[in-house]
């Protein structure tokens, strides 16, 4: 519910009947009137509270200008909303030394040309406070409900802060005590508009203790702890909408900032994963209307992004013998311990995701062999680390984390360990790893080798290992000695095998495409993914 301010109450026709100018505090008539008070006295502020209109003909108030000046300094001091001075009685016009007085302090004067009934101004005025207040408590009962609703089934604190700013009709941002924007519900704006340069505006906000306005902006603040301690706060930013808060603003987010309180007791603690892991999807998916508002949502986040070098990494950690929860935090807190701005989040159950931000002149590798080592103990087991290539535009970003996890994906158990993988690193048997579950590619593996296959197993034949340990010799004496057959018997298995498949085992073209399906079939079997046998 709106404030009634003082220019809401110089609207009014009991007002407008005494011909109102205003003649100090122009730029203060959005002051909100809490009461109006008629008062004759020379110490008005005694028996004010803040916020009060005051309305007076001006007959106790001396002649003496540094008395005046006192008059006022009283009334600026306690916080009134403004002074109204009827005119005809003490003054015809308005005294230039109570004026200078209220243009000294910003405070509000408007003068009366004209006579009006204290009384009708009091009545007028107080009851459209009351209704208000009146429908404030009716509004405060709703939003109590909204949030106690959202409370009782668990909502995410995004739903959180998103149903404050959708009730508020303000952007609304959860931080951290790194100022970096956890969370923001942009009420019909973009991240781009509401966060640009975020952590060097928040820090010029202080935290006040209460939900109230706070810094250079306007920014209606309210702090949000976690057992007992400030764990970081709720920002409303002004828009052109709402460009000043009012009492039901700041019952909402009063009331969003104990949900997230709330919400942390109850076990959502992980709010900074959930938002790295948000920010990397969003990067994944490119939810971002250019590269700007991608920009400033990680910047916002606190990962610089203009002059660095900007590395994905995906770890797979599937089968895993300890649960891959605690890798995400152990490596966000290693990293940010060592200086290192990245987002650590999870991209799918089974497999994590790193974006490093890197000076352009360091070198990424030690940062990445730490990576490794640190998810080796905290899993237990080996994973994949995958890495993709370094960019510069922020737009890049998921081509390097699909290339990254292209690898993961082509890693299985022949292929060496390594403390990371490089797209490089894919050859022949990691590719076929890769598209292990291509059915074209089992049927593929069958109709190049399966006659082989039957006949071993109907013989109890080995002539599947004669013609893999010819393909990877390329010589037909060395591999018949490996397997310690003479050179005699070794050709004959090798014309065997060329009866059996028809192929010439003498063409380059068709050793590749058996040396292929042997591959193929060997990368399947080790998968479990194959039913052919070896």
């Amino acid at each position: 519910m709106p404030l009634l301010t003082v220019a809401d109450v110089l609207r009014l026709p009991v007002i407008v009947a005494g011909l109102p100018r205003v003649m100090a505090g122009e730029e203060q008539l959005t002051r909100a009137v809490r009461w109006v008070h008629v008062t004759e006295l020379l110490d008005p502020a005694s028996f004010l509270e803040g916020g009060e209109l005051v309305l007076t003909t001006g007959m106790p108030q001396p002649n003496d200008p540094s008395r005046l000046r006192g008059y006022v300094d009283q009334l600026a001091d306690i916080g009134a909303a403004g002074l109204v001075v009827e005119l005809g009685r003490r003054y015809q016009q308005a005294p230039p030394d109570l004026v200078a007085a209220c243009r000294a302090r910003d405070l509000p004067l408007i003068v009366l040309s004209r006579g009006i009934r204290f009384i009708e101004v009091t009545q007028t005025v107080h009851a459209l406070i009351l209704d208000a207040q009146g429908e404030l408590l009716r509004r405060s009962q709703q939003v109590h409900e909204i949030f106690t609703g959202l409370t009782l089934r668990n909502a995410e604190p995004k739903e959180l802060v998103r149903a404050a700013a959708d009730l508020m009709g303000r952007p609304v941002v959860l931080e951290n005590l790194l100022h970096h924007a956890v969370f923001s519900g942009t009420a019909g704006g973009t991240a781009g508009q509401i966060l640009e340069a975020w952590q060097r505006r928040s820090r010029a906000t202080p935290t006040p203790d209460t939900t109230q306005t706070s810094g250079p902006e306007g920014w209606l603040v309210a702090p949000v702890e976690h057992n007992g301690r400030r764990w970081g706060r709720l920002v409303a930013v002004p828009n052109a909408a709402a460009p000043v808060a009012d009492p039901e603003h700041t019952m909402i987010l009063g009331r969003a900032a104990t949900a997230l309180t709330l919400a942390r007791l109850t076990g959502h603690t992980q709010w900074d994963r959930q938002a790295h892991t948000c920010a990397l999807l969003e990067l994944l998916r490119w939810s971002y209307r250019g590269r700007t508002e991608a920009r400033i949502r990680v910047e916002a986040l606190g990962i610089p992004v203009v002059g660095h070098r900007l590395i994905a990494l995906a770890i797979g950690h599937h089968g895993a013998t300890a649960d891959g929860t605690g890798l995400d935090d152990r490596l966000a807190d290693a990293l940010q311990g060592s200086g290192i701005r990245a987002l650590v989040g999870r991209l799918s159950p089974d497999r994590t995701g790193v974006l490093l931000a890197l000076a352009r002149a360091s070198a990424w590798q030690p940062v990445v062999e730490r990576v490794s080592r640190l998810t080796e103990e905290t899993l237990g087991a080996p994973a994949v680390v995958a890495v993709g290539p370094g960019v510069t535009e922020i737009d890049q970003v998921a081509r390097g984390f699909r290339e990254a996890e292209e690898v993961v994906d082509a890693v299985g158990p022949g292929t060496p360990h390594r403390p990371f993988h490089v797209p490089s690193d894919v050859g022949l048997p990691e590719l076929l790893y890769a598209l292990r579950d291509d059915i074209r590619v089992q049927r593929y593996v069958e109709h190049q080798l399966g006659r082989l296959i039957e006949y071993d197993e109907r013989h109890a034949g080995d002539l599947l290992t004669t013609l893999r340990h010819y393909l990877a010799a390329g010589n037909k004496s060395i591999a018949a000695k490996q397997i310690g057959l003479s050179r005699q018997a070794f050709y004959q298995r090798l014309h065997t095998i060329e009866r059996l498949l028809g192929r010439d085992l003498e063409s380059g073209v068709q050793r590749t495409q058996l040396h292929v399906a042997v591959t193929a079939l060997d990368t399947l079997t080790a998968a479990g993914a194959g039913g052919w046998g070896a």
